[in-house]
């Protein structure tokens, strides 16, 4: 599997920490919840998928020195090379709590305390395939762990999906983006990008085994917290 932001969103990797808060509704919001979620599991080892620029991994380690939890470390991973020297740059004060792995999130992933994402895992065009994906994750997050997807989704309903592409829209143009290449954006972001309604992760996160929960969502964004119960039951009742 392959993935190019630069080809993708059409920007310079440099650029793209200040434009994805133009296109992104709440994105501030949505990387303080994630690491607030994160940090509420008390995680040793966090495996982030898709780390792009590192911005996710640099809340999630920020909130652990803001909690003085010393023994928090990101693995960050990620398929797209300059990505994954941005998040170097990026993470580079971080040196002694922070990996680079990279790999596709297909590819069987490190067991760890939490594994979390954002504006990542919509790259996956099935629900069917991310179902597969979710089942990983759930295998390779310890009993009592966590998994924290931010990602964008939509009603299902045409009337509620036109909707949020409007209220989506409006946030571009209040950052200066024309309506027209707001527009556009949709039409070349559906290339490769599939979202989901909200009701759809929910069940496929549940289906893996996790307890599922939103505890925010913004216009067409969402964080979606699975849960791991502490204990799992063997299959058909065993006892271990």
């Amino acid at each position: 599997m392959s993935h190019s932001v630069r080809h993708h969103l059409g920007i310079e990797i440099d650029a793209y920490d200040e434009t994805i808060r133009r296109f992104i509704p709440g994105y501030e919001t949505m990387l303080r919840v994630v690491a607030e979620e994160v940090a509420a599991s008390r995680p040793r080892r966090v495996l982030d998928l898709g780390a792009g620029t590192g911005a996710l991994s640099e809340a999630i380690l920020e909130r652990a020195i803001a909690d003085d939890a010393p023994g928090v470390a990101v693995t960050s991973l990620d398929i797209d090379l300059e990505m994954i020297r941005q998040a170097q740059i990026r993470l580079a004060p971080f040196a002694d709590r922070v990996s680079f792995l990279r790999q596709s999130y297909h590819e069987a992933l490190p067991p760890c305390d939490a594994v979390v994402s954002s504006l990542a895992l919509h790259h996956i065009p099935e629900m069917e395939e991310k179902r597969r994906l979710y089942a990983s994750i759930f295998g390779a997050v310890r009993p009592g762990g966590v998994f924290v997807n931010a990602d964008t989704v939509l009603p299902a309903d045409p009337a509620g999906r036109a909707a949020t592409y409007e209220v989506w829209a409006a946030h571009m143009v209040d950052h200066g983006i024309s309506r027209e290449r707001a527009s556009q954006n949709f039409a070349d972001w559906a290339e490769e990008d599939t979202y989901h309604p909200l009701s759809e992760e929910l069940a496929a996160v549940a289906a893996a085994g996790f307890d599922a929960v939103c505890p925010w969502q913004e216009g067409p964004l969402a964080v979606v917290v699975g849960r791991k119960p502490p204990t799992t039951p063997c299959p058909s009742g065993r006892r271990p």
